[in-house]
């Protein structure tokens, strides 16, 4: 087992500082990846239809939990500072690769862009973790909670600056919705530099959760998840959280397309509907993670969930009305929150050190593919059926969860 022996002082200290480096980091990459997310549903709608802006939506799902994969196999055996480094470079290549699709006009460049895109959603979530590996029991959720309420500030600044670099940009021959994404590249760039050159000692080295070796890494972490109840209710509500979030805000840029037609009003008013539902995902985090440290987790799950249910409800019956739509987001990412930041903490911390790393990353897969096939179901929900019938669907889907939290 690798380790990086500190005193039992310099643990505190140590926690510390990685806790101001992650939420450093966490700001960085929330910027990119809220950039390019505000305006990647118009990009894709606008060279081939809503259907495209599902798939889109579907792809950066499905590249986060792809990602995620070789980034675990790296936490595993080297610590968490070369998986989120790799994570960020390959969201960096794929945001790249996106502003050259709208160049072209290519859409299967632009899905396979945006595939790589979701490295830098990997590397953010992903980072959650290493706020847990050296927390004390008794502070885990608040730790973790502290990392996700450092991407409201990149996240909710991003989308509204996408109208800004994607004019200033354009002047320079970038193509339409391409600016947001080379804004993106530089974010990541950053973001990765500062964590390979900072994040030192590695706490996942120090809590010796790393291995020599990654094989079995699957295998092991699905065994452990299956033996451990707490483990099981884990990845389910950080995964139905992420089903109906991806669900509904996917499909919401086109909604809100459907009757705000000009490309400057449209682009300022998506940029404020994700700002709004971005700061109900984040800036609450640390009300819920005190919360989940004093309630208990299961209470904080089951409390999400019934918040998902009213943002569903808002959204749904929102019509045209931006202001009710507005809310109804920032209710579907607070409850969002509540199942991703209580989850996460019960699912760490009911799984040995040693596992944590591999189950984790099996986690964020499950959730990956979850939202993914979300993401991918919204864009024909919502050509064939409409938008209410979306956010009725997205509801459904909780209801076992909560039954499941409360029995």
């Amino acid at each position: 087992m690798l380790t990086e022996e500190p005193t039992a002082l310099d643990v505190a200290a140590l926690q510390r500082r990685t806790l101001s480096l992650l939420v450093g980091t966490q700001i960085i990459g929330g910027l990119g990846v809220a950039s390019g997310v505000s305006v990647g549903a118009l990009l894709a709608s606008s060279l081939a239809g809503p259907w495209a802006a599902g798939i889109a939506g579907s792809c950066a799902v499905v590249g986060g939990a792809v990602i995620a994969i070789p980034a675990t196999r790296l936490m595993r055996t080297g610590g968490r500072r070369p998986g989120l480094v790799f994570a960020l470079t390959v969201g960096a290549v794929g945001a790249l690769l996106v502003v050259l699709a709208a160049r072209l006009g290519s859409v299967p460049l632009m899905f396979l862009g945006t595939l790589l895109f979701g490295g830098s959603s990997a590397a953010n979530l992903q980072s959650r973790y290493a706020a847990v590996d050296l927390a004390a029991p008794d502070r885990r959720a608040r730790h973790l909670s502290i990392v996700v309420w450092a991407t409201t500030v990149g996240a909710v600044a991003g989308p509204n600056l996408a109208p800004y670099t994607d004019r200033l940009l354009g002047r320079w021959g970038v193509p339409e919705y391409g600016g947001p994404y080379l804004f993106s590249v530089l974010a990541f760039v950053v973001g990765a530099t500062v964590i390979f050159i900072a994040l030192r000692p590695d706490p996942l080295l120090t809590a010796g959760g790393a291995r020599p070796g990654a094989k079995g890494v699957w295998r092991q972490a699905a065994r452990t998840i299956r033996a451990s109840p707490g483990a099981r209710t884990g990845v389910a509500a950080v995964a139905v959280g992420h089903v109906v979030m991806v669900g509904v805000m996917s499909m919401t840029p086109v909604h809100i397309g459907e009757y705000v037609h000009d490309h400057g009003d449209l682009l300022r008013v998506v940029g404020l509907v994700i700002s709004i539902h971005i700061t109900g995902m984040y800036a609450f985090a640390p009300v819920v993670g005190l919360l989940t440290d004093r309630l208990g987790r299961r209470p904080v799950i089951a409390g999400g969930i019934v918040v998902l249910l009213a943002a569903c409800a808002l959204a749904g019956t929102a019509g045209h009305d931006t202001w009710r739509l507005s809310i109804g987001l920032a209710l579907l990412g607070l409850g969002w929150n509540g199942t991703m930041v209580a989850g996460s903490t019960l699912l760490s911390e009911s799984v040995p050190v040693e596992e944590r790393a591999g189950v984790q990353g099996l986690s964020d897969v499950v959730m990956g593919v979850a939202g993914a096939s979300a993401g991918a179901l919204s864009g024909v929900v919502v050509d064939f059926f409409g938008y209410p019938v979306l956010a009725l669907l997205a509801a459904v889907t909780a209801v076992p969860l909560l039954a499941r939290v409360l029995r």
